[in-house]
């Protein structure tokens, strides 16, 4: 079965409504349960309006959709050798280590699950696409991913402890210009954090559930951190985890 078989709207259900609910996940977004509802039809009205600019859009998934959703992912690629980990020990997302354990002290909620996931998150990363998009559409340009995969080499040789970027996260960052410091690159973080609560439906911090998330400016000031350890198991299973451009753009359900 392909994704673009056949059009999508509201009361459709199945695998090509799960795969449209994460290629949309950084336009409002919401949970990719397969249900095509209310939540679901505002992703597609928003990437209408938003991308397509279309006048009257229907919150129909027709050929016209499908194929804007192609011209995205091109306009908007994802370069996977910018997110593989860098500890020169793993082949880039991980060894599959420590599934449903967690770190010892702790309560046993995903902030300290201890796995490596078999690659980033889709939701992430089309979240990023559409943060690029909102980005080339206002004041901040083009942005540029600066961390993906960070395993537990990587943590050890770092010092750190957080799991995040075991595949559920990825930073990016904007460019300074040659009269701009630190101080502006942070001003710059905390708007563009504002367009994407409002304009994604991100959260700032990890309150609510089954919602994408940003690190607040007090643990990165001068980068965007974005990520979905909010969600659900479900929502993280392994399928959901790629490692190139062609599984996450693959059309095979």
């Amino acid at each position: 079965m392909k994704f673009n078989s056949e059009n999508l709207l509201r009361s459709s259900k199945g695998l090509a409504v799960e795969e449209l609910q994460i290629r949309l996940a950084g336009f409002r977004g919401t949970v990719w349960d397969g249900d095509f509802g209310p939540g679901t039809e505002l992703q597609v009205i928003t990437f209408q309006k938003e991308y397509m600019k279309a006048e009257n859009p229907t919150g129909i998934v027709d050929q016209k959709v499908f194929e804007a959703l192609e011209e995205f992912s091109k306009e908007f690629p994802i370069d996977f050798d910018k997110l593989k980990c860098p500890c020169g020990e793993c082949e880039g997302f991980g060894k599959g280590q420590f599934k449903d354990q967690y770190r010892e002290g702790k309560p046993k909620v995903e902030a300290y699950h201890n796995f490596e996931y078999p690659g980033i998150h889709k939701a992430i990363l089309h979240s990023y696409r559409a943060a690029q998009c909102y980005a080339k559409a206002s004041e901040f340009g083009s942005s540029f991913l600066s961390s993906g995969y960070r395993c537990h080499v990587n943590n050890k040789n770092k010092g750190r402890k957080s799991t995040n970027h075991m595949g559920k996260a990825l930073d990016c960052d904007f460019p300074l210009t040659s009269n701009e410091d630190k101080r502006d690159d942070g001003i710059r973080c905390d708007k563009f954090r504002g367009l994407l609560v409002e304009k994604s439906n991100f959260q700032i911090g990890w309150h609510g559930r089954n919602k994408k998330s940003l690190e607040p400016s007090n643990i990165a000031p001068t980068w965007v951190h974005m990520d979905v350890r909010s969600f659900s198991k479900q929502y993280l299973q392994e399928k959901y985890f790629v490692t190139t451009e062609q599984e996450l753009d693959s059309n095979d359900l």
